[in-house]
């Protein structure tokens, strides 16, 4: 018997979940209950979804399908309200990361899935990922770094009307490099960070946050996370790069490109693809017929993950990068930083930031000591 699933925000992004739900469904696995969005949305010759009734709101869709399981993807700002309006109804719910955009925020949602028994997978795909899971098996030791080039033109930022901004509405915005596009690599490594030393708490944030546009936010992110052990992650990312890094995490002579999921472990010559990625949805699924069947991201495996992008919004704004260090990106579409690349894998594998480096442009940290 199959699953009765409805999507809310099904443009931008929710066309990769319209096309999980069009694989599930014609596997017989889900029936697609309904798809609801602001804005109307075309179809799609990978999700067509023909005869899924469409809804301009959330509630109306709610009421009118009863879908067992509904995925939320909208902005991370949107999440909190929407997801109680969910549990409410009675349906398990998949809920794209980030998933909330406080401690607060997280402790009231766990406090609606506890209250209403029903279930909550965060959409932190990469964490489905059999690399890392060998990795964490493996469990080699060191400090992490978190190294990651990519290149997102001006367009990017005007993507929403929430991009680029640090609040919308009096409300704060989780977007900035490290919270958003590379929010897979942060929550990959705060997981390899608790498996391989017994568990990561993380007491002391250090953030250097920059920007080389016209934003709010950053697209230059360098933090560091000391934890209660010693043990640290370091994480140096940008979206401002000519060259392309995936991105890479370090740990000791331990490397996993998670995007990818290619993993050296120590003693290895050279990496290698590991295949094997589980679905979050089809997981929930899973979990939903044999309870024996763990989550892979139930709510509460991204508590420091929520805690430590609250701390990161709330520092103070990004600096702006000097002129001088900027140049036009060879495709056009906005401007570069110059040996950003090199800048970001020299900090995630020395630890230092760039003010600790001697980099001209770069401003002190912004500290801030971790509630537990």
């Amino acid at each position: 018997m199959s699953t009765r699933v409805a999507l809310i925000g099904a443009g931008g992004h929710g066309l990769w979940h319209r096309r999980t739900l069009q694989r599930l469904s014609d596997a017989g696995r889900v029936t697609v209950a309904g798809l609801c969005d602001r804005q109307p949305v075309e179809p799609h010759p990978d999700a067509p979804l023909d005869g899924v009734p469409f809804f301009a709101d959330h509630a109306e869709m709610l009421a009118a399908t009863r879908p067992e399981v509904v995925v939320i993807c909208t902005p991370p700002h949107t999440h909190l309200p929407l997801a109680l309006d969910v549990l409410a109804s009675g349906a398990d719910l998949l809920l794209e990361k980030p998933p909330v955009m406080s401690a607060g925020e997280h402790d009231r949602l766990a406090a609606a899935v506890a209250e209403t028994g029903r279930l909550c997978q965060v959409g932190f795909q990469a964490l489905g990922s059999a690399a890392l899971a060998e990795l964490c098996v493996a469990a080699p030791s060191g400090p992490i770094g978190v190294a990651g080039a990519w290149w997102r033109p001006d367009s990017y930022f005007l993507r929403a009307p929430w991009a680029g901004r640090r609040a919308v509405a009096g409300r704060a915005v989780l977007d900035g490099a490290l919270v958003n596009p590379f929010a897979h690599a942060l929550m990959q490594s705060l997981v390899i960070a608790d498996a391989t030393g017994g568990g990561f708490r993380p007491e002391l944030l250090e953030a250097e946050r920059y920007r080389s546009r016209e934003i709010e936010t950053d697209d230059v992110t360098f933090v560091r996370l000391t934890g209660a052990d010693g043990q640290r992650i370091t994480a140096a990312v940008t979206l401002a790069s000519p060259v392309f890094i995936a991105g890479e995490i370090r740990i000791g002579e331990a490397l996993l490109e998670y995007p990818t999921d290619r993993l050296r472990l120590p003693g290895d010559t050279e990496a290698r693809h590991v295949p094997g990625r589980a679905g979050l949805l089809e997981n929930l699924l899973d979990h939903r017929s044999d309870s024996g069947v763990p989550l892979i991201v139930p709510l509460e495996r991204t508590r420091t993950f929520t805690a430590v992008a609250e701390a990161i919004i709330a520092a103070p704004p990004p600096a702006a990068i000097p002129q001088s260090v900027l140049r036009p990106h060879p495709d056009g579409g906005g401007m570069v930083v110059d040996g950003i690349d090199e800048l970001v894998r020299q900090v995630a594998s020395t630890g230092d930031l760039p003010s600790e480096s001697g980099v001209t442009w770069a401003a002190g940290p912004h500290r801030v000591t971790l509630k537990e």
